[in-house]
């Protein structure tokens, strides 16, 4: 658990280091999964029609819906990993 966590805290720290953008869905990937290992479940209600981006990023979270933090945490870990390789 303290390996996950600490390899998670790298991952955030690896990810800024990215020099090419990365697409939309990646953007929203991760941050869903960030969201999801830090505070669980998405809680409120969903954005307005006219907050497209807020709507997405409230999607893209609502789809991890009982993801476990550890699970997140891996997946997030994962995804950088796979964006450093083919964005840097």
């Amino acid at each position: 658990m303290a390996d996950l966590k600490a390899a998670f805290a790298q991952a955030q720290i690896d990810v800024k280091t990215i020099t090419k953008r990365p697409s939309n869905d990646d953007f929203l990937a991760l941050y869903s999964l960030f969201k999801q290992a830090n505070e669980g479940d998405v809680k409120g209600s969903r954005p307005g029609m006219l907050d497209m981006v807020g709507r997405a990023k409230y999607d893209a979270w609502a789809k991890l819906k009982g993801t476990g933090a550890d699970k997140a945490m891996q997946q997030y870990i994962d995804k950088v990993a796979s964006l450093l390789k083919t964005h840097k």
